[in-house]
């Protein structure tokens, strides 16, 4: 099932929350694109298959669509949270396709879905940062799919993601084989994909308040705090106790 609420609505381009529920693994019917559109995970992850091929969507990677385009989706993980950015024609003069989504790009999108009481000013220049921040990732084939169940281990915690040696023999390849082509074809490197992923929980619980950076360090596996303040930095720019005050100011 779907739910979608309005965040903001305007005549250039609306955001709309969506929350998807249920255990889906099978494909759905084909779904048509109605317009110009861009759809960020803020939490869980799907599959969908495209006229690009098929792709992993997570907070790490999004999509955008076109109009007269259509896609499939699967849900093998359960539901997903998703911000779906309806963009008026000329917008977004990107190719459709997956899209890259850095902890930049994560903040953006945070602060995007905050009310603002400036919609036509401050609230359309939030959404030009996020998009300033996107990439669109036009690779395909088989190297994708090698590098999706890399990254699915990694979001769901499998037991051998937690090193690159098990993650490759998991995935029956070399050590160098699936470095080389991680960074290929997502332009970071794994360990880069694994802290972003764990820079985005770590934006969740400083979003709600969490001021226990050390306990929070454990919990997502960084050696302590200062390893976890140093990555944090390092992905979005600032430190944490920053990010705590101006996602709940």
């Amino acid at each position: 099932m779907r739910e979608s609420t309005t965040v903001v609505e305007t005549d250039g381009f609306a955001v709309h929350a969506v929350h998807c529920t249920g255990h889906r693994p099978g494909w759905s019917e084909p779904e048509p694109f109605t317009g110009d559109q861009i759809v960020l995970v803020r939490a869980g992850r799907f599959r969908m298959r495209s006229r690009h091929g098929r792709a992993v969507i997570d907070p790490a990677v999004g999509y955008t669509q076109t109009v007269d385009e259509e896609g499939q989706f699967a849900h093998p993980a359960g539901g997903d949270v998703c911000t779906a950015i309806m963009l008026s024609p000329g917008l977004w003069r990107r190719p459709s396709g997956p899209v890259r989504v850095n902890a930049r790009a994560d903040v953006a999108h945070r602060l995007l879905l905050r009310p603002r009481p400036d919609v036509a000013f401050e609230t359309a220049e939030r959404l030009m940062v996020l998009l300033a921040h996107l990439a669109v990732d036009e690779q395909g084939g088989k190297r994708r799919a090698l590098v999706d169940e890399a990254r699915e281990a990694i979001t769901s915690g499998h037991q051998e993601a937690v090193g690159l040696v098990p993650l490759a023999r998991l995935l029956e390849v070399s050590p160098s084989h699936l470095s080389r082509t991680f960074r290929r074809e997502t332009g970071m490197s794994v360990t880069r994909y694994r802290n972003r992923i764990r820079v985005g929980r770590a934006l969740d619980r400083l979003e709600q308040g969490e001021r226990d950076l050390s306990g929070l360090a454990a919990d997502l596996g960084f050696a302590d705090h200062a390893h976890l303040t140093r990555t944090i930095r390092a992905e979005t720019g600032h430190p944490p106790t920053v990010l705590r005050r101006l996602l709940r100011s």
